[in-house]
């Protein structure tokens, strides 16, 4: 007989009954326990259900800074028996509008200082809006609804790369499962403490952080919003354990670091051997930076793969060696495989398209019934990314959609060219995409940025590159930015990167 677990947020409240009194979120300066936070969400609860039994898996759409704030908003829905639906403090209000509307959801939670630019919104769509200053802590009922694993719980929402967003679907069994699977394969414990910078609509920072922590008994210190130096000095002043970040992140820690004096490097460097474990992920780590931050902290990052459909599917060891560019062997819990264009499974060292099952991978897209049908191959999600299996490790060879190039008859990695130019002294950072070409099918196209305001010329970079590179994967077209468009995580945004060539017109 299947076992029925509990929904995540009951589950993690039979978990920190051993643990009341242990602090769970620092934050805004203040602490908050794990005996505050299931007080809080239980008033938030009942807030939302306004004398109803059930919200019934109505969404609740919620915009809040990090903090307690947004710990407590983000169970009290799952507590009432609703949808969360996180919206990003970042987004313009277009953006918040699109999620309110393809989720359908009624209800708002916002602090004050979104209001002004949500009213619009909410009036046009006969949304109510509640915002937290007005939340009560006065209980109008004990009793909350029960809830069953397999009701719906989240809608996060794609990052857009290459489409409209949509919205994924997890259910309270999916968040269980994933969590479960990094707490196992990371070992995380009550003791832990984890300075928590990504943003908190996304599965990073969601999952991998802040319910890991919370499901583990540990402290998750939240700040308001980045910042390098900050992070510098919680590293040397708190007694943190764990960091996760994005490739971007430690880019820019990297340049706080070099621009402190001699003495504050030392000490920044030092404080760092007390941290357990740095995660990198969201995008591809570029060797230069894992080289660059293992010189300055003794720290290997390790580097999993990802995505908002199925949350974490590969991760390099907690112990063990970590190899550059490649992204590990499945986590506890997830099956995968590599599947050909002829639909075949891949041979070791035969590039496919990664395919997952397991109880993390999410439930639908949100209204998009056809599409999720379309997403899956008897019971397997296609992920639409393409990897191959080496020596018992994956290596990412990119979104098959733009990633890959075809040019000429071969297949080509776009984040493997990429990898090769960042090594060019000249080159701060750059995209490579495919363009269409009437006598290649596609050609290769590069997007820099210029280190140091130098200016490169496509004839000698074609010059570099061909000791390099195979002839197939030189570019053969290029242009210079100030900068590459990015999202939230850091992911190039290469439909944008498209854009910025000027078409050619096939013959």
């Amino acid at each position: 007989m299947m076992k029925q677990e509990l929904p995540v947020e009951l589950a993690l409240i039979n978990r920190v009954q051993q643990h009341l009194n242990r602090t769970a979120i620092l934050a805004e300066n203040e602490c908050f326990s794990y005996q505050d936070l299931l007080q809080s969400s239980a008033h938030m609860a009942e807030q939302l259900l306004q004398g109803a039994e059930d919200l019934k898996e109505r969404r609740v759409a919620f915009l809040l800074k990090p903090g307690f704030a947004y710990v407590k908003v983000q169970w009290g829905i799952w507590r009432a028996g609703g949808i969360a639906v996180p919206l990003s403090p970042s987004h313009p209000p277009p953006e918040w509008e699109y999620i309110i509307e393809d989720t359908g959801a009624d209800i708002i939670v916002a602090s004050s200082s979104y209001l002004k630019e949500l009213q619009p919104i909410t009036q046009k769509r006969d949304v109510h809006l509640i915002s937290d200053i007005f939340l009560t802590e006065q209980s109008k009922t004990s009793k909350l609804p029960q809830l069953h694993s397999q009701r719906r719980a989240m809608i996060l929402y794609t990052s857009g790369t290459t489409s409209r967003p949509k919205g994924v679907v997890y259910t309270h069994h999916n968040i269980q499962a994933q969590i479960e699977s990094l707490v196992k394969a990371w070992q995380w414990q009550r003791q832990d403490h984890i300075l928590h910078v990504l943003p908190l609509h996304h599965v990073h920072g969601i999952i991998n952080v802040l319910t890991c922590a919370l499901w583990s008994g540990a402290t998750c210190e939240m700040l308001p919003q980045f910042d390098a130096k900050v992070v510098w000095e919680r590293f040397v002043q708190g007694k943190l354990t764990l960091f996760m970040a994005v490739p971007t992140i430690y880019s820019k820690l990297i340049d706080a670091w070099e621009e402190g004096s001699t003495k504050q490097r030392q000490i920044w460097s030092k404080r760092c051997e007390k941290i357990r474990l740095m995660v990198s992920g969201s995008a591809a780590l570029p060797i230069h930076i894992m080289e660059k931050w293992h010189s300055i902290t003794g720290h290997s990052l390790l580097e999993r793969y990802g995505m908002t459909e199925i949350g974490m599917a590969l991760s390099n060891p907690l112990h063990g060696k970590r190899v550059p560019r490649y992204v590990g062997t499945p986590l506890p819990g997830i099956e995968l495989r590599l599947v050909t264009d002829q639909g075949d499974v891949a041979a070791p060292g035969t590039a496919g398209e990664i395919q997952v099952k397991g109880p993390g991978v999410f439930l639908e897209y949100w209204r998009r019934g056809q599409t999720t049908q379309k997403a899956f191959q008897n019971g397997w999600f296609q992920t639409g990314d393409v990897a191959i299996l080496e020596n018992g490790l994956y290596r990412i060879l990119g979104r098959k959609s733009i990633d890959i190039i075809k040019t000429g008859g071969y297949k080509v990695s776009a984040l493997e060219i990429e990898e090769v130019l960042r090594s060019h002294p000249d080159i701060n950072e750059c995209a490579v995409v495919g363009l269409p070409d009437l006598e290649w099918g596609e050609c290769v196209a590069l997007a820099l940025v210029p280190r140091f305001g130098q200016s490169i010329s496509l004839s000698t970079l074609r010059e570099w590159a061909k000791r390099r590179l195979a002839p197939y994967k030189v570019p053969t077209r290029f242009l210079e930015l100030d900068s590459l468009p990015r999202n939230l995580l850091g992911k190039v945004k290469k439909s944008e990167v498209v854009k910025q060539f000027k078409p050619i017109k096939l013959q």
